[in-house]
């Protein structure tokens, strides 16, 4: 009984951002021939494209579609402020018409599409509707539309994350990574591949995967992301995935954030050199860093965030999920699980996140953290 009472919400949350996927790659093609109308700055600066509010509008509307609008609340890293000002006129434009082109393409993935196009209104209805606050109680989706938008602007890594949260606990997590390969071996060509050429055109290799999993069942799936018109009951292969068994730090690869301007990238090296890794650190956008680590790509991933930067639920919900049911560990600094339940932040977070594939490892990282805190400059 346990594993049907999730079901349905795991197939859709799976479906759904399969869908998001195809609307990411659709937005990337054409980002660097529209690239001003389609990224905007948010207040702190960061990028937001098209594909961010798309992706949010498309997903809280099949939510919504499902499970109905009172029984769907929805966690959100974007609003519809930047959207709905008067010089953001194409670009809302845009937005609408890559939701449409996305829901036209529902029946392919096992979901229905809306009887008509949805209306500039609906769509920022849609949007706006993502305006949950979390907290310990009830059911709500968690969503980071476009994790790591840096990277999708640059052509590089990102994820589509969605995770549902009961009582302030995390059940599901569904990673959508349109750049990251299924094989391991093809990952230095697609760097490559990505560096070298202004859009991704070219379907002809297995490119994009999916990560899911479940609490509690002790199993994480990855399967291949869907392209063009390809129907999901056919193609809806999933393997299981599992972490590294590698527990000597010198033989460990560990993850790191690309961008030092939220995280004290000196500390982890310091930290990395007292634990014992040898290994260049892998410096990757976005939650896919917990994918590398749910399917064995590599076995750590630390982040000590700079003074001032408070974490978000959404941008660690999905893989933290995924990870642990895959067989590895997540916790704080101080060995603490991430509370999920006190709203949008990790409050009470110590120091970091710490991400290993198994616990021989991570007590040794967490051995190193209170040797060194205190000499440490955070």
């Amino acid at each position: 009984m346990e594993d049907e009472k999730y079901a349905k919400e795991l197939d859709v949350a799976v479906k759904a951002v399969h869908m998001a996927c195809s609307l990411c790659r659709g937005v990337q093609r054409g980002l660097v021939s529209r690239a001003g109308d389609a990224v905007k700055s948010k207040e702190d600066d960061s990028p937001v494209t098209v594909a961010d509010w798309g992706v949010q509008a498309t997903i809280s509307w099949l939510l919504t579609e499902v499970f109905g609008s009172q029984s769907v609340s929805i966690v959100a890293e974007e609003d519809v402020q930047a959207l709905s000002k008067s010089d953001s006129a194409g670009l809302l434009a845009a937005v609408v018409d890559a939701v449409n082109e996305c829901l036209d393409n529902a029946p392919n993935f096992g979901l229905h599409k809306p009887d008509k196009h949805l209306t500039t209104q609906e769509v920022l209805e849609a949007i706006k509707r993502c305006n949950s606050a979390g907290g310990p109680k009830g059911r709500y989706w968690v969503l980071d539309p476009v994790d790591g938008t840096l990277g999708f602007v640059r052509g590089n890594q990102y994820a589509v994350a969605l995770a549902l949260i009961e009582d302030g606990e995390v059940i599901i997590g569904v990673l959508g990574c349109p750049n990251y390969p299924m094989k391991k071996e093809w990952l230095n060509y697609h760097h490559h591949y990505y560096q070298s050429t202004s859009a991704a055109t070219d379907d002809s290799w297995e490119k994009g995967c999916l990560m899911y999993a479940r609490r509690g069942s002790g199993k994480a799936w990855m399967q291949p992301l869907l392209h063009g018109d390809v129907n999901i009951e056919s193609q809806y292969e999933a393997r299981l995935i599992r972490v590294s068994s590698v527990d000597d730090p010198a033989q460990a690869t560990f993850c790191e954030p690309v961008e030092k301007a939220n995280s004290n990238q000196s500390f982890t090296a310091g930290l990395a050199h007292s634990v014992g890794f040898r290994k260049q650190p892998l410096r990757v956008y976005s939650m896919v860093k917990y994918a590398a680590i749910a399917r064995g790509d590599a076995e750590v991933f630390m982040k000590f965030a700079r003074c001032g930067y408070k974490e978000k639920i959404w941008d660690h919900a999905a893989g933290v999920i995924i990870v642990q049911e895959a067989g590895g560990v997540v916790t704080d600094a101080g060995g603490k699980p991430l509370d999920f339940s006190r709203g949008v932040y990790l409050e009470g977070l110590d120091r970091g996140i710490i991400v290993c594939c198994g616990s021989i490892l991570h007590e040794k990282i967490i051995g190193a953290v209170y040797a060194s805190w205190d000499s440490s400059n955070l």
